[in-house]
């Protein structure tokens, strides 16, 4: 069998596991729920799409946006603190960022004024409206002693000063987004 044939037969095996993707009408909401707002397609719908309606990428419910919100373009949490602790966090090298979940891991950063030192941060946003308990960083701090990397404490005012400089920073991004609009 030459290889473009077995290409072509490959393909063809897949095809009924993919049509099988499609959406359900049966999922869809009764028309008398509350949770019915059009039918699939109509862009009224419950569930938004991976590329559709007014959003490059939209995940989730098909709502307007509340005003605190920072639109979002389907992230998960509110965009401004996202990109405020984003900002925030950017001296440390990035380990790895889940915008739908709202999780900002950052890997260890050691100062270039502090030898055997380092830091390392994960910032949670736990909503879509911009409030102070929306965010939370967790620092954490080790010390090298004897050749190995030892856990050390941090001040709870450094993680409360963290934690503010997020919400100023995304406060001033909202004010620039609301001048620009």
């Amino acid at each position: 069998m030459t290889f473009s044939l077995r290409m072509a037969l490959a393909l063809l095996l897949c095809l009924p596991l993919l049509a099988g993707c499609g959406q359900s009408r049966a999922n869809n909401p009764a028309p008398d729920s509350p949770d019915y707002a059009g039918e699939p397609g109509s862009g009224l719908g419950q569930y938004g799409s991976m590329t559709g309606g007014d959003n490059l990428l939209s995940f989730g419910t098909n709502k307007q946006p509340k005003p605190d919100s920072g639109g979002g373009a389907g992230l998960g949490v509110n965009a401004y603190l996202w990109r405020g602790a984003l900002d925030t966090l950017s001296f440390m090298p990035l380990s790895s960022a889940d915008p739908f979940s709202g999780v900002i891991i950052t890997d260890w950063y050691s100062p270039p004024t502090t030898a055997g030192e380092r830091f390392k941060a994960t910032a949670y946003i736990m909503g879509r409206e911009l409030r102070s308990d929306a965010v939370r960083v967790a620092i954490f701090r080790q010390v090298l002693q004897n050749g190995q990397w030892i856990d050390a404490p941090i001040s709870q005012m450094t993680v409360g000063e963290i934690e503010d400089k997020v919400l100023a920073r995304a406060r001033q991004l909202r004010q620039q987004s609301q001048a620009s609009s």
